[in-house]
């Protein structure tokens, strides 16, 4: 999962970053809200830590702007911590609130618990995300990025199967018998990858380097969420 850090002390969010990379988190980090924001036109993180004071702007003005135009958890950190302090900033949109100084600890069981809850809200609005890769069962479509994604039928039942069984070896069995109506009795393997090969070159970013359709030798495939 792709974390962004917009923070302008830059001691604490090397503390911070060296945390989330050790939990096998990817990282991006801001010391501005200019830069912020023009990577958020970008790519959109799976959460958002944000400093309330900024050297360019307001943190909290960058909160509401963040959660009026994307729906990512953002946890405010800041040398704050009056009770109207933490109602500024729920009220501007932030899921969770830290004041310094805090632990490591602290704040990584707080990251945590955004993300299990941003699962969850995920799964009660139908839809299923992995990285870029957002998938809406009740409309059958599918999304990489804010980017929709030109999928056939085959494809967007494959992706859906890979998102619902996100770091499980599939058997190439497993996958032919769910995807295809028939059951797969009657389609060949070099079907199945035929279709595999399609969905990576709409996924990846690199099809011959795929980031998230693995091929597992003499198996079949799995689909790697990282952390």
């Amino acid at each position: 999962m792709l974390i962004f850090l917009i923070e302008d002390d830059e001691a604490l969010a090397e503390g911070i970053s060296f945390m989330l990379v050790k939990e096998g988190y990817e990282t991006e980090r801001f010391s501005a809200c200019s830069d912020s924001r023009r990577a958020l036109e970008q790519i959109q993180p799976d959460l958002i830590l944000l400093d309330w004071n900024l050297p360019d702007g307001d943190g909290l003005m960058l909160c509401r702007e963040i959660s009026e135009k994307w729906k990512i958890p953002i946890l405010m950190i800041t040398a704050r911590d009056m009770e109207i302090d933490q109602v500024m900033c729920l009220e501007s949109g932030a899921d969770d609130y830290i004041a310094k100084p805090f632990s490591l600890a602290v704040l990584k069981a707080r990251i945590a618990a955004l993300l299990r809850r941003q699962g969850n809200q995920t799964e009660k609005n139908g839809q299923l995300i992995s990285g870029q890769i957002r998938v809406d069962n009740k409309e059958m479509r599918a999304w990489k990025d804010h980017e929709e994604l030109d999928l056939s039928l085959t494809e967007y039942r494959l992706l859906k199967y890979f998102l619902e069984n996100k770091n499980q070896v599939l058997l190439k069995e497993q996958i032919l018998s769910h995807v295809w109506d028939n059951g797969g009795r009657f389609v060949e393997e070099n079907t199945l990858m035929v279709n595999i090969r399609r969905l990576r070159t709409k996924v990846e970013k690199d099809a011959s380097h795929p980031e998230y359709i693995k091929t597992v030798h003499g198996m079949g495939y799995l689909w790697e969420e990282r952390k």
